[in-house]
């Protein structure tokens, strides 16, 4: 997957040199996501903290020189503005307390599918995507980032590859403009590739979320545009 200037920057942090290769080609399975430095264990993280500035630390537990827990601490005692996930085989509940306790975003206990890690990293992205700018939010925005929305909101049962929380951003996105949006004016919104606004859109307007209007030009295809039912 080639590196774009608006993806979020990864540190990842784990002593194991598969594990590490692994998780690397996890996280940038995902769209938006670059791993920017790896780590083997929590002296050389917080180096590479400061020099590469990361978005999001991805942090293992179990690890020579400081453990991830030390690290975490540390972290947060000189103040660096990043957020942290664990990816650990830690699965104490005082550790796990712990780690909420200083501020992680989520914590996921190996062995884990690829699909826990890639749900975390889409949530993660619509949190960031949500609380970057000025100005207030309102409670349903909080309940939808928290999976507090009411189960009438969207789809309980989606097919395979499409998830909740991008389900729900792209029909705030939609409701937030006045007028009909084509597939690639969404895309272009959120940050996310054509297709995958495309197969969205689709589906939503399928299961009756959506109006479409099919608007012809003088040449070439169609162009489909969506607009949310009043």
């Amino acid at each position: 997957m080639s590196k774009r200037q608006s993806d979020i920057r990864v540190l990842l942090i784990e002593d194991d040199p598969m594990v590490q290769e692994v998780n690397r080609h996890f996280i940038e399975r995902v769209e938006g996501y670059h791993v920017a430095a790896i780590a083997s264990n929590g002296e050389k993280g917080l180096k590479l903290i400061r020099e590469h500035k990361p978005d999001l630390v991805i942090l293992d537990i179990y690890m020579p020189a400081l453990d991830g827990q030390k690290t975490l601490q540390e972290l947060r005692r000189l103040g660096f503005d990043v957020e942290v996930m664990v990816i650990t085989a830690a699965n104490e509940k005082s550790m796990i307390r712990s780690m909420f306790q200083y501020g992680v975003v989520d914590y996921i206990i190996k062995p884990f599918k690829f699909e826990r890690l890639e749900r975390a990293l889409l949530d993660y992205k619509n949190f960031r995507t949500r609380m970057t700018g000025e100005g207030g939010v309102g409670q349903e925005q909080l309940d939808t980032l928290f999976n507090h929305a009411p189960s009438s909101r969207g789809m309980n049962h989606l097919p395979k590859g499409l998830n909740q929380q991008t389900l729900n951003q792209i029909l705030d996105y939609l409701k937030q403009n006045t007028i009909a949006l084509s597939a690639e004016e969404v895309a272009d919104g959120l940050g996310m590739a054509r297709v995958t606004a495309r197969r969205y859109l689709d589906y939503l307007q399928k299961n009756g979320q959506l109006n479409i209007d099919i608007q012809y030009g003088g040449v070439g295809r169609p162009v489909n545009r969506y607009q949310v039912k009043q």
